[in-house]
């Protein structure tokens, strides 16, 4: 059941984030470039940040009164002689609380202005991640698993988001932080000082050392869990193929053999990272057992007040604090780096090609198709299609047919131009299809895969879906013509009826009727049928090719399909094999030649007929 891939579910956990954890870092390929790039999405939002700035410094000011006025209340206390003295002394309370009201009323709207910051700058970065993925080709949606993408929309940019809201402000205070708490404890004491600086080498060392030894246990433990959670989710979504093969007892022992190993490496990591926050803890306290001993000792000597014994052990406090984060708000800044750059390698990505200057409007088709020496690859060392030349008049049904790979798709998937070919033309009704406008080219066809895609939403709106326009009277109209009318009424709530995601409550047949219902309701001028009939059984398949057949009436209609009894009425027949157009003509012709299509025929229809 499992293979040898990894992989990460969209909802999946990017690290163990905690207080005192050390979770792993997807470094950026270009920091500053990526770093610079999204500082240009700040955009009208520059002006902003330097009022958060303003306000950081102002509550940074404001937190700096704190440990000063508890000093000074100290030495009112301490030198405290005539009962006139208590008003000093209830002066410096009430400065003390007002300044902790400023304190959080500056922290509040500092955070509150940031978080609006930042979801404004992702709003601009997610619409314009979407709108790309719009204007992408198809080839870029072949290369790149449904998975990686929705990872690089969701979890890439709620990284970046969560980044710019709260550690943009964390680090800019920090900054703050760190230089006013040293400048007010060197204006303090000199001495006390230089005590408290030797702190700061030892946890820098003591956080590098154990970054590098939890970091490749927390990617092991990653691995692990990406490789867990495809064992659930390839379990659950075919746990009915695991009933039927009896299955279960091995598929719970390879999950306990899996969760084991993630618990062992997980608890290896946990532990180790856990040891940071205690061991800062006592490299603090040292540092802070230091300075209140060698300021007793400048107390006794009068060099110094008690007072200002304790505000300096306050601003030590804040000096010491900050630097404990900051390593780990640098770590979440490179991840959020990273994340963006993700991002902007979709936004990079070169777009389907411009209509070319002055391209025509293809308003209706009549359907006269020509291939032209067409070759294409979708790899440009291995071609798919080879010199291919036909030409179909307008009003003409053609069936291709052959092997799997031979080419069929990709013939209807150049007259999209989902993909161009590598040399050679196609025209349509005369002229280039590159010559045509894209989206007018393409509203000309419709077009039925073998797998159908409804989206969540009623019946009526993803049969409406092939013609926005279209009233409940139509749907309803084209619903019967297709033989959709008799299975949706019977639905407790008809064409009302929710589509669960990816139609799940329905069958496969059922699917494929509403397809080709919003298809038939888009009034094409040519008609695609990609193994359309394939999900269907011979009973519905027999009913619906009524309607197919006068759907297909004057219009030049492609017939992709490996049962032959939905082509033999074609009025061409290509056989494609390795690329190339090996047999073509109609049904009788081709059986008469006893060639490649006379062989797939008589392989099928024997074993039909019972021969």
């Amino acid at each position: 059941m499992m293979n040898g891939n990894v992989r990460v579910p969209i909802g999946g956990r990017r690290g163990v984030k905690g207080r005192g954890s050390i979770r792993p870092v997807e470094k950026p390929k270009n920091f500053k470039k990526t770093l610079f790039r999204l500082w240009k999405y700040f955009g009208s939002e520059r002006r902003l940040l330097i009022i958060i700035f303003v306000f950081i410094i102002l509550d940074s000011v404001v937190s700096f009164l704190g440990p000063y006025l508890i000093g000074k209340s100290i030495d009112a206390i301490s030198g405290l002689k005539v009962r006139a003295d208590f008003s000093l002394l209830s002066i410096m309370v009430i400065l003390l609380l007002l300044t902790y009201i400023v304190d959080g009323i500056l922290t509040f709207f500092q955070s509150w202005l940031m978080a609006g910051t930042a979801q404004r700058i992702i709003v601009r970065l997610r619409e314009n991640l979407f709108n790309k993925l719009q204007k992408l080709p198809i080839s870029f949606f072949d290369k790149n698993t449904h998975g990686e993408i929705m990872s690089r929309l969701t979890n890439d940019i709620e990284n970046v988001s969560s980044t710019i809201s709260q550690s943009t402000t964390h680090l800019m205070s920090s900054a703050v932080t760190v230089l006013g708490s040293f400048i007010m404890m060197l204006v303090l004491s000199p001495l006390l000082t230089l005590v408290t600086l030797i702190v700061v080498p030892m946890v820098f060392l003591l956080t590098r050392s154990i970054a590098g030894s939890t970091n490749k246990l927390f990617k092991d433990q990653q691995t692990e869990l990406g490789i867990l959670n495809g064992h659930i989710e390839e379990s659950i979504s075919g746990l009915q193929v695991v009933k039927a093969f009896n299955h279960e007892g091995k598929i719970i022992d390879e999950f306990n053999v899996m969760n084991r190993k993630l618990c062992k490496i997980g608890l290896k990591a946990q532990i180790l990272s856990g040891f940071l926050m205690p061991l800062m803890n006592v490299i603090n306290n040292i540092g802070f057992a230091a300075v209140a001993g060698v300021g007793g000792v400048l107390a006794v000597k009068d060099i110094i007040t008690v007072g200002t014994i304790a505000s300096f052990l306050n601003y030590s406090r804040q000096f010491t604090r900050p630097l404990n984060s900051i390593a780990s708000i640098f770590n979440t800044l490179q991840s959020a780096v990273a994340g963006a750059e993700r991002v902007f390698e979709i936004l990079d990505e070169t777009e389907e090609s411009e209509d070319i200057p002055g391209a025509k409007v293809l308003e209706s088709a009549r359907g006269n198709i020509v291939f032209k020496n067409v070759c294409f690859g979708y790899r440009k060392d291995v071609e798919v299609l080879k010199n291919v030349n036909f030409e179909i008049r307008p009003g003409t049904s053609v069936a291709l047919v052959g092997p799997t790979g031979a080419g069929k798709t990709t013939i209807v998937n150049l007259l999209n131009r989902f993909y161009d070919v590598s040399s050679g033309e196609i025209f349509i009704d005369g002229v280039d299809i590159r010559n045509y406008t894209r989206d007018s080219l393409r509203k000309c066809f419709g077009i039925v895969l073998q797998d159908t895609y409804l989206f969540t939403g009623t019946i009526f709106e993803n049969i409406k879906y092939g013609n926005l326009d279209a009233d409940y009277s139509k749907v309803r109209e084209i619903a019967k013509s297709v033989g959709a009318d008799q299975f949706i009424e019977k639905l407790p709530m008809g064409y009302d009826t929710v589509i669960q995601e990816g139609g799940g409550n329905l069958s496969q047949g059922e699917r494929q009727i509403i397809s080709i219902a919003r298809t038939v309701l888009s009034n094409p001028s040519i008609l695609i049928l990609d193994e359309a009939t394939s999900n269907i059984d011979t009973r519905t398949e027999i009913k619906i090719q009524k309607a197919m057949f006068k759907l297909m009436e004057n219009r030049t209609s492609f017939i992709i399909a490996h049962r032959l009894s939905t082509t033999k009425y074609s009025d061409i027949i290509m056989v494609i094999d390795n690329g190339r157009i090996v047999e073509f003509g109609n049904h009788e012709d081709l059986m008469d030649k006893r060639g490649i299509y006379y062989d797939m025929y008589c392989a099928q229809m024997v074993p039909e007929n019972g021969k």
